[in-house]
């Protein structure tokens, strides 16, 4: 099982004062483990966010959230030979994959050394994982995310060659398919066009808590719990 974090001394707003017209629900606080983890339970994830002309860390949760239903993703016949052609591995280059996640010529990228540190912590912890597609000994594509119970958070994906990320994401869906898949969520923040052809779906906030609400008590994925 992950380690505890330490307990965080911010207290996040109550879901029913959420502005139900903005993603946005907070500002502030800090990235520390026990934040961070006590933010995904609450069905929340930090973006840096620029208002006035200041850098802020923000607190988003999605008034549509991105939700891929592990029995809906499309997975088509040239995919399926793709994933033949690579070697899936989880946790063995967490930084790694981060690092090509956080890369600074992808565009609109988000994601701060502060935000890599800070996820590191949380992969040593147990918390955050990778799962990574590999050819030939080379890290081709791969995903991280944040697990707790039966949520993975799904943060970003890369690749290097050609549907290594949509083979990661297809291994992560196997890895959750498990006797508890029917209550598993597997949260992708937004819907994007490119995620809305793999299946991805929206779900209505309050629809997104409550299933949130039935998947934290459910045990970790077996290739996720530290202890296997």
């Amino acid at each position: 099982m992950p380690t505890a974090p330490a307990p965080t001394p911010w207290a996040f707003p109550p879901h029913a004062t959420w502005d139900p017209d903005d993603d946005l629900v907070a500002l502030g606080a800090d990235l520390e483990p026990g934040t961070l983890v006590t933010a995904y339970a609450h069905g929340l994830f930090p973006m840096p966010v620029s208002l006035d002309n200041e850098d802020h860390l923000g607190w988003f949760s999605p008034v549509e959230r991105g939700v891929l239903p592990l029995d809906g993703m499309r997975v088509s016949r040239s995919l399926r030979r793709s994933a033949r052609d690579f070697e899936v591995r989880v946790d063995t280059a967490f930084e790694e994959v981060m690092a090509h996640c956080g890369s600074r010529d992808r565009p609109d990228g988000w994601i701060t050394p502060e935000f890599s540190r800070a996820y590191g912590r949380l992969h040593r912890l147990g918390w955050a994982h990778s799962v990574e597609v590999w050819r030939d000994g080379r890290l081709a594509g791969g995903l991280y995310g944040v697990s707790i119970g039966g949520l993975f958070a799904g943060e970003s994906m890369f690749h290097h060659e050609r549907d290594a990320s949509k083979v990661a994401l297809l291994a992560l869906v196997e890895l959750l398919r498990d006797e508890h898949a029917d209550r598993r969520v597997l949260d992708v923040q937004w819907q994007t066009p490119h995620l809305a052809s793999l299946g991805v779906v929206r779900r209505p906030r309050e629809e997104y808590l409550e299933s949130l609400e039935e998947a934290l008590p459910l045990p970790l994925p077996r290739r996720l719990d530290v202890d296997d």
